[in-house]
């Protein structure tokens, strides 16, 4: 009998989406919403954090792939409001259509229930993207960007491709 051995990599478009894409975006996220010095507040309970003490938070939650990754449905968050208080979504709903303007918030609920594929191309597209964009915010704020975990997970997956 004959044994195959398993190839490495991921195979699942959502556990690729997770190891690569959303620490990099969650990332992009929070540097975006803090000043200067790093430090921001949360977008619900206006609690001050360092950002690497903030979770990315969503308004509509992450299981619709839609909104998943819009710019608009995601703030820094404190642990407390992502997590033990379920998103605060009325107050988050709240701050969108404040800052976006009204009817931002329904735009948002309709376009969540849109059907989104995605393939890994698109996956890659977009970690360069943000990528990009991280570089960028710590650039500004004089962070170094290979001290960002989700930075040196992308930069050595590229390396490792480029070997093969």
């Amino acid at each position: 009998m004959r044994r195959f051995k398993r190839r490495k990599g991921i195979k699942r478009q959502a556990a690729y989406d997770e190891k690569y894409l959303w620490p990099m975006f969650s990332t992009f996220i929070r540097l975006r919403d803090t000043n200067n010095n790093g430090y921001g507040s949360c977008f619900t309970c206006g609690l001050i954090r360092h950002w690497k003490q903030f979770d990315c938070g969503h308004g509509i939650p992450r299981q619709h792939k839609a909104t998943k990754y819009s710019e608009i449905n995601n703030r820094c968050q404190c642990k407390k409001c992502n997590g033990f208080e379920g998103g605060m979504r009325e107050k988050f709903k709240e701050g969108v259509d404040r800052i976006y303007g009204d009817g931002t918030w329904e735009k948002l609920e309709i376009s969540s229930k849109q059907v989104c594929k995605r393939d890994k191309f698109e996956y890659d597209v977009m970690t360069d993207y943000y990528l990009a964009e991280v570089k960028k915010l710590c650039s500004q704020k004089g962070i170094d960007p290979m001290e960002i975990q989700a930075v040196k997970k992308w930069v050595n997956r590229k390396d490792e491709a480029k070997k093969l």
